[in-house]
């Protein structure tokens, strides 16, 4: 009996998005999404990297508005937020995405450069779960979101 080639089997799971994961072999039964608000380019880029090393669906945006018209879309399963974005701020993202539907479940991981104690404590009392101060590294990210019990 000869085999049948390996594309006429159907995938059980699905096919996966990650591009990192299908390039690894690795198959995945659900992958995590963060959603990674930024107005830097660069800085989405890195952000998207690390995540998806460490098993993330990724989606972007570049302010607070286009995070939430994205969360109200789908709601992620994290949020790796900027501070201070033009059009929304990530507080007033933030403020806004905990009093949607639904807006309780995301984890959100305040990435940003303010290091004021008052600011730190102003975003964990707005509903941030934890804080990552830029500049950030892998190690940080993946101990960050361990910590959130996210990975």
């Amino acid at each position: 009996m000869r085999a049948r080639p390996r594309e006429s089997f159907a995938r059980p799971y699905g096919s996966l998005t990650n591009p990192r994961q299908k390039r690894a072999g690795r198959e995945a039964f659900h992958l995590k999404t963060c959603l990674v608000v930024d107005d830097s380019r660069v800085i989405r880029k890195v952000a998207r990297r690390i995540l998806e090393d460490i098993g993330f669906d990724i989606a972007e945006a570049s302010d607070g508005l286009e995070a939430l018209a994205w969360c109200r879309a789908a709601m992620p399963d994290a949020v790796l937020l900027d501070w201070n974005m033009p059009v929304m701020t990530g507080i007033e993202f933030l403020k806004i995405l905990r009093a949607e539907p639904g807006g309780e479940r995301p984890t959100v991981v305040f990435c940003t450069v303010e290091n004021d104690v008052d600011r730190i404590r102003e975003a964990l009392d707005c509903g941030a779960d934890e804080y990552i101060m830029k500049p950030f590294d892998g190690d940080i990210i993946a101990v960050k979101f361990a910590e959130a019990g996210l990975t």
